[in-house]
Order: structure tokens, then sequence, then C-alpha cells
């Protein structure tokens, strides 16, 4: 098969027909993340940007934008194009993530703040378009229903397993963000009549006939990777690395999970 035909097969038709991913595409963007994300990180070191409790926090706001964006598309408020749906959506929402972070640290002294409010400013102009195409959305409140109940018992889970598990307890914050992105998985296709565009989930829901497969597939998967992390932790530098791979793994469950409820809210 020719390579013009084989990139159409496997990367421009999943995403123009909405057909979800395949092996091909799911592993071409893994490697594609992962070498983005060395270089990422090694242009901050360059820069002499830490990262830190601020810095993460800084980026909240660009996580929120870059659901709430894709999540317009989804509601027809965006053009659907190769730019708003996914991964374009993370090339875009990084560049612009980049490019702010970039344009504050050089002209604000107090860089981390512009940096957080310039954010949540494009979060604002996210909730203006939102306002003013409003009678496109058919706001669907039922959906909290059973999202709620499924996320303070997930949720509660992962507590109650930061008082056994060291490696929980350590690193919450990732088992929190994806049992949030597991519950919106869940309550979507159980109750909502949505389906599961991803290759390994997919085939395990329609394995075991249920979408509550997602909460042990996310507990495995972290389990194993934060173990394997843990175990090629060094020296300073490893971890100062290590910390900033967990903040992609964090972004990778709060980011999904976002725009999945918001699509759910918003009925689309």
């Amino acid at each position: 098969m020719e390579p013009i035909k084989i990139f159409q097969k496997y990367f421009v038709n999943p995403i123009k027909y909405n057909t979800g991913y395949n092996v091909v595409n799911t592993l071409t963007y893994a490697i594609i993340l992962g070498v983005a994300a060395l270089m990422v990180y090694k242009i901050l070191k360059r820069l002499g940007i830490k990262y830190d409790n601020a810095f993460f926090r800084a980026l909240i706001p660009y996580m929120v934008f870059g659901a709430f964006t894709r999540a317009l598309t989804d509601a027809t408020i965006y053009p659907r194009t190769y730019l708003t749906v996914t991964p374009g959506i993370y090339v875009v929402t990084f560049a612009i993530t980049f490019a702010s972070l970039l344009i504050t640290h050089r002209l604000f002294k107090d860089w981390r703040r512009a940096f957080l409010y310039l954010g949540w400013t494009l979060v604002g102009l996210d909730f203006i378009m939102l306002l003013a195409h409003i009678y496109k959305i058919h706001f669907t409140w039922t959906v909290l229903k059973y999202f709620i109940p499924a996320l303070i018992i997930s949720e509660g889970v992962i507590y109650l397993m930061t008082k056994k598990i060291e490696l929980v307890r350590e690193n919450s914050y990732l088992f929190y963000a994806h049992f949030y992105d597991a519950t919106t998985t869940f309550v979507g296709i159980q109750f909502m009549g949505y389906w599961e565009q991803h290759v390994l989930p997919r085939f395990l829901i329609n394995l075991t006939g249920t979408a509550a497969v997602m909460y042990p597939l996310k507990l495995i998967i972290l389990v194993i990777v934060l173990h394997l992390m843990k175990e090629l932790q060094e020296t300073e530098s490893d971890k100062e690395l290590m910390d900033f791979i967990k903040m992609v793994i964090f972004i990778l469950g709060f980011a999904p999970g976002t725009r999945n409820l918001l699509r759910m809210l918003m009925g689309v």
C-alpha cells in the first residue's frame, strides 16, 4: 500500500469520518507525545523555567481551555476541522499554551500569575462563545444524576487506597484525575448512549459488556507506569523529569474527562 494511502486510511479517515482511533495512529500519537514532552522539558530547563506547584496550577486553565474548545466543536459552535478535533486540538492547545508561557515569561516579572490570568482569559473567551450561541445548546442536566454518585464512589475508593498504598498516596492527584476521566467514560457509555473511541478501552468494554472496566484499566496502567518511573528515578534531575511526565499524565486524564463532562452536559 502506498504511503499516501496508508496515511489516508489510518490518520485522515478516522478524523474525517469520526470512526475513532486504530492501533497505528494510537501508537504513532503516543510516540509523538513522548518526544514532544521531552523536547518541551528540555526547553523549559534551558529557559530556567522550573516546574513546580505554582507552574502546575497555572497550567490548569489551559487544560480547561483545550477541553472546553473541543466540547464547543462537538456542539458545532466551532467548525469541525483537523485542528479542532483530536489530535489536532492538542497541537493547537499546546501551541497557544507554549506561546503564552514564552510571552508572559519574557514580559512580566510575576510571570506565573500573568500566565495563569491569560489562561483563564482564554477560558472566558470560550464561555462568551457559548453564551453567544446558547440557542444551539440543549443542556442535559440528567447526566449529573449518574455522574455525581459515580464520581463520589470512585474517588472515595482512591481516598481509601491512599490510606493503604504508598504509591497511590504519593500520586493521589493522578489517580483522582484518571478516575474522574473513567467516570465520565462510564457514565457516557453506560447511561447516555456514547461510544468509546480508543482502541484498548473499546476492546475491553466490548469484551466485558460494561464501561466500568475503565476503572481497573486506569488503576492497573497507572500503578505499572508509576512503579516503573519510581524504579528509574535515581538523581534529582531524574525527579524533575519524572514530575514533568506526571504532569503530562495528569493532563491526559483531566483534559479528556473535562471534555467528556462538558459534552454530555451540552447534550452533544
